[in-house]
């Protein structure tokens, strides 16, 4: 298996890739997790997006919010690994491609996310710490973390 990455701003996208990435995150967050909500909210367009390849096919992406879009951080989001390519270790692989994204286009920072409650252990193997209590975000228990 081979794997690599790319990281583009929306306006480096081909149009191909950025349908790639919009049905892969609404084959996830939306059908598989049948949670009907807006995932086009116009950061997309001020942010960076990593697209994550196994064997040229997208496995999986997230997308990198200069501080100030989503929260006073630096932020990741919309975190997301397609069903097929599960199990493969790829969650770390992402996050860290992620994390020296982040490094890269903005600079060193803490940074935030908005995690899935049920996934913070994941997280926090990553470096990422919660803060607060769980809240609710369209139906589904999430938590922010920080990663100093």
């Amino acid at each position: 298996m081979t794997f690599n990455h790319i990281i583009k701003s929306f306006d480096e996208f081909t149009n191909h890739e950025l349908y790639q990435m919009l049905r892969l995150r609404s084959e996830v967050f939306v059908v598989e997790q049948n949670c009907p909500y807006l995932d086009l909210d116009n950061k997309d367009q001020q942010s960076f997006h990593l697209l994550y390849f196994v064997n040229d096919e997208l496995a999986g992406c997230t997308r990198l919010l200069p501080a100030g879009l989503s929260y006073d951080e630096i932020a990741i989001g919309r975190v997301v690994i397609a069903p097929r390519f599960r199990g493969l270790g790829l969650g770390t692989k992402i996050m860290e491609a992620s994390i020296a994204g982040c490094q890269e286009k903005f600079g060193e920072g803490p940074i935030r996310i908005s995690a899935q409650y049920h996934l913070s252990k994941f997280y926090q193997s990553v470096g990422f710490v919660e803060q607060g209590q769980p809240y609710d975000e369209d139906g589904i228990p999430h938590i922010e973390m920080l990663r100093a």
